[in-house]
Parts: structure tokens; sequence; C-alpha cells
């Protein structure tokens, strides 16, 4: 049963598909989000792959199990931007299986019996395998329990459905190998691209240039015409191409931070508290009824408090008190309990016993007593954990590892830290009865037990009242056409946030934005949403005022964007022919200096790989420029990112013949065969009809 309860724990991993496989990760690592408006789509259908839809009520359990996962890595209660991540995972995850078992199927690739029995038997088990059935020490799979346990489902449907998952995932994860090795090893280099890969991050070219810079004229002083704004965005459409239908805000906040009168009310409130707490004979109970933060009654180790308060606290006695004091955005209130030396950490196993199934606590504290005499004559602890222990640990002999305090429910750790090694301890706790074995305790400092308040500097209701009515008025009056005016006129600031995207969890300046960017994907471009957003400290007021769709964007939508470009584009025209101007019967690039008034600037070792002129950044068609140059003669005007160049090669310093070719070939190969996993997982997308309405639900 030991398997079951392991499996158990670790459903929900099974059911995301994403049990240990970085394959997968890596492939998805782009959100693949295509625009539509929502509203055309069913009311259940999150998304579609090629007309296969993807379902709300299958969906959603697996953002659920993301989030979860998420919770318990990051720590902490759900945020918008953890829940934008958890549904970015599910979505990715479902790409993935979609598009390529629809591959596979078009490959022809499958997992025969053969290897199926291999991957659960054989001498190369699937990795699934190893994790539940392998020896962490060794890494070897007990083949035994794996038969024993395929064995059992035949009698036990729980064990059969935990069986038919693990199955489902072992088969595809040996599909995504067999076609991530196709993928590899499709990749072929010749000798000589290896030998061209050598020559570009070895071989060092010398020469000297003369630049004037786009910064020499005011960009007040050109004026793009319509035909250098066609140009560029002709020359340059793939930059335009938008992967995902984007909406651009404008939006002003209302304050709801404390003002002096609320900080003057909470402060007297506080200091009523303190005298009430001082004088409170039940000091667990009034602590935790009247805290905002939420500090176990229970020893702490220093470092675990405010550092403005945990250096004071700890400096204190026992029976002292301490506060009020203002730190962060919060009064803390401390009565020090009691203060001892501590182990930092114990290392300890137990046998977890099941008062309901054994008749109640009192028969589970007479069981744990029994096996405490039997283990005190002799009886294996670890024995009797794997044949009484109904907790996961029972595998491992009840071993818990090694952990520090705040790791176990109170009980369990004032048992742990406070008994002495090789000590037997019957403990109760939310979970059972529990048999304790002090194995080890690491080190010794200074813990205290204390009874903490902490009360946060809130805004009063009228502090509130006050910024929703400021919102709601200019929300009233806000238009689409007057929106900015309208704010700056009642002196209130303007905010922008840019380029969201329908499933985005954050935006620039709004902590919980989810709900208007729903709304504003519902909207047209010009509208004010309709409704007042509250965020954790301010409530908001937003206009839409770009809608970006999915695709090459026409000129007009980056027209704004690109002004910069442009502007630097025709100056490139006026310094070019400058330049020309100045290379006219000029025998060397000194006269061409002279004649726009700049000096000549050596340069000396550059490679074509890392394309970097000191003092001018990165300059690639510079640099290019140069290596496709014969020594000594003056080149034509190169319009760089920062100015315009002219240059003469001095010449190159060829590298020592490439020593071992197959080396170089074979780092090339793996280099390119990794970015091919995904670079092919971005083509099945972009042959794909995918739809994706994550917006409407999330």
């Amino acid at each position: 049963m030991g398997f079951m309860t392991f499996l158990r724990n670790r459903m929900g991993i099974i059911l995301v598909g994403a049990i240990g496989f970085a394959i997968v990760a890596f492939l998805v690592g782009d959100a693949i989000n295509v625009g539509k408006p929502f509203w055309a789509a069913s009311q259940k259908v999150v998304g579609s792959v090629d007309g296969e839809e993807i379902n709300i009520d299958e969906f959603g359990p697996k953002v659920d199990q993301n989030l979860q996962q998420f919770k318990q890595q990051y720590g902490g209660s759900a945020n918008p931007q953890m829940t934008a991540m958890a549904v970015d995972n599910a979505w990715n995850g479902e790409l993935a299986t979609l598009l390529l078992a629809k591959e596979y199927h078009r490959l022809g690739l499958g997992i025969s019996s053969e290897e199926l029995f291999d991957l659960y038997q054989g001498k190369n088990p699937s990795p699934l395998i190893v994790q539940y059935f392998g020896n962490p020490q060794t890494g070897q799979v007990d083949r035994a329990a794996v038969i024993n346990s395929l064995k059992q489902q035949a009698t036990n449907p729980q064990l059969k459905q935990q069986w038919d998952l693990l199955e489902a995932e072992v088969e595809k994860q040996a599909l995504q190998q067999k076609y991530a090795n196709l993928i590899k090893n499709s990749v072929y280099v010749t000798s000589i691209e290896a030998n061209d890969e050598y020559q570009n991050r070895n071989k060092l070219a010398n020469f000297n240039y003369v630049s004037l810079d786009y910064a020499s004229i005011p960009d007040a002083s050109v004026k793009p015409s319509e035909a250098d704004y066609s140009d560029y965005y002709n020359n340059n459409k793939k930059r335009f191409d938008n992967p995902t239908e984007t909406r651009s805000f404008e939006y002003v906040s209302f304050s709801v931070n404390p003002t002096k009168e609320d900080s003057a009310a909470v402060k007297g409130q506080i200091e009523k508290l303190a005298a009430d707490f001082k004088a409170s004979k039940s000091d667990s109970l009034f602590a935790a009824v009247n805290s905002d933060v939420k500090v176990p009654y229970a020893y702490i180790n220093k470092g675990k408090l405010d550092p403005k308060i945990d250096s004071a606290v700890f400096a204190l006695p026992a029976g002292s008190f301490y506060g009020p004091v203002f730190s962060g955005n919060s009064y803390k209130l401390v009565k020090v309990i009691d203060t001892r030396l501590s182990p930092d950490s114990v290392k300890a196993s137990h046998i977890l016993l099941d008062a309901t199934k054994l008749g109640g606590v009192d028969k589970a504290e007479k069981m744990a007593d029994s096996l405490k005499n039997l283990i005190q004559k002799g009886a294996s602890f670890a024995e009797l954990a794997k044949t009484y222990s109904v907790d996961g640990s029972k595998d491992k002999g009840g071993e818990l590892g090694t952990f520090s305090r705040g790791q176990m429910v109170p009980e369990f750790e004032n048992a742990a830290f406070n008994g002495q090694v090789g000590e037997l301890k019957v403990v109760r706790s939310q979970f059972g009865v529990h048999l304790i074995k002090i194995e080890k305790q690491i080190g010794s400092s200074k813990v205290a037990k204390l009874a903490y308040i902490e009360k946060n500097l809130t805004p009063s209701s009228k502090t509130k009242d006050q910024a929703y009515k400021k919102a709601s008025n200019f929300l009233n009056v806000a238009k689409g056409d007057n929106f900015s005016a309208e704010a700056k006129k009642l002196g209130y600031t303007v905010a922008v946030a840019d380029r969201i995207t329908g499933s985005q969890g954050y935006a620039p300046g709004l902590d919980n934005p989810r709900q208007l960017i729903r709304d504003g994907f519902a909207a047209k471009k010009g509208d004010v949403l309709a409704e007042v957003y509250q965020m954790d400290n301010a409530f908001v007021v937003a206009h839409v005022t770009d809608i970006k769709a999915k695709g090459i964007l026409p000129l007009e939508a980056v027209k704004k964007d690109i002004e910069p470009m442009v502007i630097n584009a025709v100056k490139a025209k006026m310094l070019t022919e400058k330049l020309n101007n100045a290379a006219k019967g000029a025998g060397s690039l000194a006269q061409v200096a002279q004649k726009v008034g700049k000096t000549v600037t050596p340069v000396s070792n550059i490679v074509f790989s890392n394309p970097i002129v000191p003092g001018a950044a990165q300059e690639n068609k510079l640099i290019g420029s140069v290596f496709g140059s014969a020594p000594g003669k003056i080149s034509k005007p190169i319009d760089g990112e920062h100015g315009v160049y002219v240059f003469t090669v001095n010449g190159f310093t060829n590298p020592a013949p490439i020593g071992n070719t197959y080396k170089q070939k074979e780092t090339m190969r793996q280099v390119i065969a990794q970015k091919s996993l995904g670079a092919a997982f971005q083509a099945l997308q972009d042959k794909s009809d995918i739809k994706d309405n994550r917006v409407k639900f999330y």
C-alpha cells in the first residue's frame, strides 16, 4: 500500500502530465497566445488545436494542480502572477499533448509491447518507474515491487486507476523521447560549416574608421516622408509579426493608502491593545485573536522576525514586554514568554498511527506505548514502521531526515527539539499519534517562545470611500476622446500599460489586473471600461487606447513605434551623402576625416562572432562589411545602429588551422540539435490553427 500512498500524493502531477520530463518543458517554453474575440467561442471551450477543442471541465483541474504546485514551490497564497503562470503551464501542456500526438501519428511513431515491458521491468526502466520504485541511494529499481503492484491492481480498483494514469504517462514520455531523438539525429554539420564557425570565432580584423553619429543631427530637423516610413516598414516586415493579440491601456489610479488621520487612529488603537495585552493572562489566545499576522506560539530562532524587532526581542529576558514599535507598515507587540538554548536541527524517525482506525486516541496511544516497549527490548524501529505506520515515510523505515524549527507541527516539534538523542516519545497531533525516535540533534542556539501581535496600518473606510468616489466621478466624465485631457485637467496622473496579452497576470503599476484585462479584451479601441477596478492599494479607471491583432501589423499600427528608426534612416541618407562627398578625391581615410571634421579611430583584434566596436557598442553591419572587404581600400559609407561609418581594413590575422574538425562539428551539432527541438515545435504551432480563449475564463 506504500506505492498507493506515494501515487495518491502525486496524482495531480500525473494529471498535469509533466512528471520529471524536461523535453516538453523545453519545447513549450514560449506561451502561444492566439487571438480571437472570446465572445465567438463556446462557453466551455478554452481553446482548440486544428478543431480539437480544449474543454474548461478538463482544463480547469489542470490549472488548479499547477497552482497548487506553484504554491508549494514558492510558498504563500496564490496571486495574479502565480495564477497566470499556472494557466500558461496548463495551456502549454495541452498544446504539447495535442500537437505532438498528431505528429506521432503522422510519423508512425509508437511504443511496442516489448518496449513497454522493458520500460516497466527491463534493463532500461522509465524514469517514472525509477522514481516510484527505485532505491534513492542506488537508483536501482525493485522489480519485485513493480510486479507485485501490477498484480494487486486486479483486485484493487483504486490502484488500477493509478496504474492506468502511470502507464499512460510512461508511454507518453517514451514517445516524447523518440520524437526528440528523431529531431536531434536529423541535425548534420558539414566540415565547411565547422571551419567557418572556427574562423568566425578566431580570425582577427584590424581596421580604422571614421563615423558621423545620428545624434549630430537634431531629431526636430528631420521630417520623414510617407515614402520613408513605407521603405523602412517594407524592409523590416518580419519585425512586426505580432505573435498574439494585445491591448494597450491608459489608466488613472486613485490611492487608498492610509492618511495622517488613519495613522493617528490606528496608533491610538494599538496603544490600548498594548495595555490589554500586558494585563492578559492568556497570552497565546490574546495574540491569536488580535494579530493580523499569525506567528506560531512556539519556540523560534533568531532571524525569523522583522530585523528591527528581532534584535531587540532576542536581547530580552523571559517575562519582558516589547512595543508598540512601528516597522514596515505595521505595529508590533511582543511578550517574551521563555528563552532557552535549543538544537538548530533534528534528525528523527516516526511511526504514525491512525487513531480513527484503532478505535480512538487512547487506543492509539496504548499501541504506541506497546511499540515503544518492543523497540526498547531490541525490536527494529524501521521494521515496525513498515508494518504499522500510515505515513508515506514507512517505506524508509519511518525516516524523516533532518529538519529545523517551523517545519513540523508544534506537538511534534516540541518533542523532537526538547527531548534527548536516542529518546522515544509518544505525542498526539492533528495527524494522529506519533512514536518519535530522536536520532540526532545538531547545533545549539538561543530560541524564544513569543506571544506576538502585528497590526497593519490600513486605510479607514472613510479613506476608501473618498478614493472610490473620486474614481467614480472621473469615470462619469471620462470619454474615449478626452480621457487623458480630462485627467490632466483634474490633476490626475495618467499611466500606461502597453501591449498586454489576454493571459497576462501582471501589468505595469497594477497589482491585480486580471478583471481589467478581461474586460479590456471584450472592449473596442477607444472604450472607457465601465467599471472602477479595485487593486490592493488603489481604485483604477481605464481606457483602451490600442488593439494589435495577431500577425503582421499594418504600417499604421506601428508608425509611431518605428518613428525613431525612420528618423535615423533619413539621417543615414544625409550623413551618407556627406561622407560620399568627402571621399571624392580623397586618397586616405585621414583625408576623409579631415573633410568632415572627425578623427580616425583605430580598432584591433575584432572577431566576426562578437561584433562589438569599442565606444560604438554593437555594430553588426559594420563588422560584417569589414570581414567582407579587402585591405587598403576606403569603404563605401555603412549605415549602422548609431551612425554612418567609412573604414579601411589594415589586415587580418588568420588562426592556426583547426586542430580537431570532428570535435568542432560535434559541439556545433549539439547546440543546433538542442535548438532544433524548439524550432520543430514552433513549426508545428505555426502550421496549426490554434484558437486561444483563455481570457474568457481567467
